[in-house]
């Protein structure tokens, strides 16, 4: 499995309830302007510190700027998941004997690879949605973020990342010398995502009983295994036996991690989606209704569809609508789990929403934690009055359309009190 910053620059619109394709290039014109727009994130913040020298990244040795760097952005090591097929920029430095870590937290991620020249930060922005950067791996006084913009556009697109500037988590047959055997097949992977199909080319440690994955798997020729025989790759706790793990800040690739990153990438990804749309959706209205004379404001038809079906993919990732359901516990080695707890809100019972189940699903109370990030505040007014009126009526029961019938009742009463007491923000008498 692997970790693919990927870039999409198709954008939609619907003009009297028609599908219309724009341009490849149409989130680099008004209003998105990806590439010319300045960065609001957490790496933009930490350039402006290092500028003004109110901070400092210490260079190490063996890593680089790499402990400096998870240390300033608050990211754990317990994050610490490792790919070993080439499929990132760096993939010369790539192998089973050599895989490349990548570490995350609520809104940035960072790729390093032994000896690479680079580190690969993509931040969630905002109004950007992924933002791509390098940071140089020589020491220097100055360490500056390289924002990665037209090559990304060129290279990094798909629309398996909603249309947007996003994620990608795939999984893939990987030979020995790390090399995606694709003529094998490959899983675009989610949490929807059953865990047989998932985690190839990527090392994962954890418990997870009879349950099977593709991970810790190398495929020795080039024709794929039926059935898939990983019986050695399966519950695996230490990884001292495939490569050195004391070249790296953590022994681990945690299968709980993994888990959290792929619900992560698709709420990212819709998050941007939802802003990109009513961005889009208002622009257009506004070029039509002066086109044609008609006040400002006037409200189409088109616009309100638009809102409405972004919005209603965004409240679908952010309940887990169709997550694969687990047939039996999970457990991570890394400690990521009990790390993870502890951030973010907790209302006056000692609940939050980072809490895990990981014995039938991932979260005790599926409703995401991004609802607190910048990403879910930046949205615009139109989409975040929609997104809290649709969770709202799931939440009282008022959606009988049965999409939402994995939450029972009580599920539902628990994630609106858990949100009313740990939300700003919300509307008036929500839910």
């Amino acid at each position: 499995m692997r970790l693919l910053f990927r870039l999409a620059v198709g954008a939609t619109l619907f003009a009297s309830g028609r599908l219309v394709c724009l341009a490849d290039d149409a989130i680099e014109q008004a209003p998105i302007e990806y590439s010319k727009a300045e960065p609001r994130n957490r790496i933009s913040r930490l350039q402006a510190k290092l500028d003004s020298g109110e901070l400092k990244l210490s260079y190490d040795g063996e890593r680089g700027y790499l402990p400096a760097l998870l240390d300033a952005l608050r990211v754990p090591v317990e994050s610490q998941m490792l790919v070993f097929s080439k499929t990132s920029l760096q993939r010369a430095r790539i192998s089973p004997r050599s895989p490349r870590a990548v570490y995350f937290n609520d809104d940035v991620y960072v790729g390093y690879c032994r000896k690479g020249e680079v580190l690969e930060i993509t931040a969630a922005d905002p109004q950007l949605g992924a933002v791509f950067y390098t940071l140089a791996q020589q020491e220097t006084p100055a360490p500056r973020f390289a924002r990665q913009t037209e090559s990304c556009l060129i290279c990094h697109s798909s629309s398996r990342t909603e249309g947007v500037p996003g994620l990608l988590v795939r999984s893939v047959f990987t030979d020995g010398s790390g090399e995606p055997v694709l003529s094998m097949g490959s899983t675009t992977v989610d949490y929807r995502t059953p865990l047989a199909d998932r985690w190839g080319g990527w090392y994962v440690t954890g418990l997870h009983g009879k349950q099977q994955h593709r991970g810790n798997l190398i495929v020795e020729d080039g024709a794929r295994p039926e059935p898939i025989d990983n019986a050695n790759g399966q519950n695996v706790t230490a990884l001292a036996d495939r490569f050195k793990v004391a070249h790296y800040p953590a022994a681990h690739s945690d299968i709980v991690a993994l888990m959290v990153l792929e619900h992560q990438a698709v709420v990212h990804n819709r998050l941007t989606k939802a802003n990109f749309e009513t961005r889009a959706a208002l622009h257009y209205e506004r070029e039509l209704n002066r086109a044609l004379g008609e006040p400002e404001g006037n409200r189409l038809d088109s616009t309100t569809r638009r809102i409405e079906n972004a919005g209603n993919q965004l409240v679908d990732a952010l309940l887990l609508v169709d997550e694969a359901p687990l047939a039996e516990p999970i457990a991570g080695t890394s400690g990521f789990a009990e790390a993870f707890e502890q951030g973010g809100p907790k209302d006056p019972q000692g609940r939050s929403l980072r809490q895990f189940d990981l014995k039938s699903r991932l979260f005790r109370y599926p409703c995401s934690y991004l609802i607190y990030s910048e990403a879910f505040d930046g949205l615009p007014p139109e989409m975040r009055q929609y997104v809290w009126q649709r969770l709202g009526e799931v939440l009282r029961g008022d959606d009988r359309s049965g999409r939402f019938d994995h939450l029972t009742l009580q599920d539902r009463r628990d994630i609106a009190a858990i949100v009313r007491d740990t939300k700003s923000g919300l509307p008036e008498n929500w839910p």
